[in-house]
């Protein structure tokens, strides 16, 4: 349930006029938030027929423009490109004189903080940093997960109230993030989601090679259930056979990977040294069984090194 109140009515942002710069999957999504909450999508560009589709889907009847275009028409702009995109995009539309005075600039790079917009800061805009710890899909079903999806939040003092009415409106919840601590941010949320679908990916892969034929249906329930534990109990919820020492079995699995998926022995080694190290500091791994569960570690670690890479292919030609 979201910890947030809506806005009082005079703590609202007027309606505004919505243009999208990137038609890529958040940025047509929010505007069509945006549009739920009674602000009016006047423009959009995107380049790819991808994003094109995109916009045609979530965007109907919005007319495609140029980036420039884009800021000419709307009250307030959403640059929804690239990280790396970005800084370029924003020195080429302030050089330009796209930038208008009073104009809302709203970028949702999890990577940058509002100094990227200074820019357009200089012409008159007034940034915002809202980026939505969400996964995209480009498709309809984007709006209906912003619902008490949490926003990383940064702009200046003065417009913070401002960019917490917008997360509001658009069903999520706010949470500042200091601009010196944007990265850090970003490299938590990427450590936790765009790893985690390697590791299912991964997993799935090796049930279907052990004969399991729905992986997906055994690993919902067992996924599940561990995030759930995760969230509410950190590292307590650990639990596993690097956990209790078991450090046969550990062997076992490496010696598995290494017959059957190569490929994925440098990554199970550094996640179970990693548990391990926790387990460990938090009690739940027993000094006395930690040494031999290292000690498999660190030879599979030695191994895979020395086999001229880090992939765990032992440097054969297959």
């Amino acid at each position: 349930m979201s910890t947030f109140q809506q806005p009082e009515p005079k703590d609202r942002p007027a309606r505004l006029t919505v243009g999208v710069v990137g038609a890529g999957r958040v940025g047509p999504a929010l505007a069509a938030s945006l549009q739920l909450a009674g602000h009016r999508p006047v423009a959009v560009s995107g380049v790819s027929d991808a994003s094109r589709r995109r916009a045609a889907e979530l965007l109907p009847d919005v007319p495609l423009m140029s980036p420039a275009d884009v800021l000419g028409h709307a009250d307030l702009v959403l640059l929804t490109v690239p990280d790396d995109a970005l800084p370029g995009l924003v020195e080429g539309l302030a050089e330009t004189g796209s930038v208008r005075p009073g104009q809302l600039l709203v970028h949702t790079s999890g990577r940058y903080g509002a100094k990227v917009l200074d820019p357009a800061l200089r012409a008159g805009a007034l940034p915002l940093a809202l980026h939505p710890a969400m996964t995209f899909t480009g498709t309809a079903v984007d709006v209906q997960r912003l619902a008490g999806c949490s926003f990383g939040v940064t702009a200046p003092d003065e417009l913070r109230m401002a960019a917490e009415a917008l997360v509001i409106e658009m069903g999520g919840e706010p949470e500042w993030i200091a601009e010196e601590n944007r990265p850090l941010y970003h490299a938590a949320l990427a450590l936790g989601a765009n790893h985690l679908v390697t590791l299912v990916a991964q997993s799935m892969e090796l049930l279907r090679t052990a004969g399991v034929t729905a992986p997906d249906r055994m690993l919902g329930p067992l996924l599940g259930a561990a995030l759930d534990n995760a969230l509410r109990s950190g590292d307590a919820a650990l639990t596993g056979p690097v956990a209790r020492g078991d450090a046969g079995t550990v062997a076992a699995h490496v010696a598995e990977l290494r017959a059957h998926a190569p490929a994925t022995v440098a990554g199970y080694l550094a996640m179970a040294r990693a548990t391990a190290d926790r387990a460990l500091a938090h009690g739940l791994l027993k000094p006395e069984l930690a040494e031999d569960l290292l000690g498999v570690l660190a030879g599979g670690l030695d191994r895979t090194a020395g086999a001229g890479g880090t992939d765990g292919t032992e440097g054969d030609a297959r």
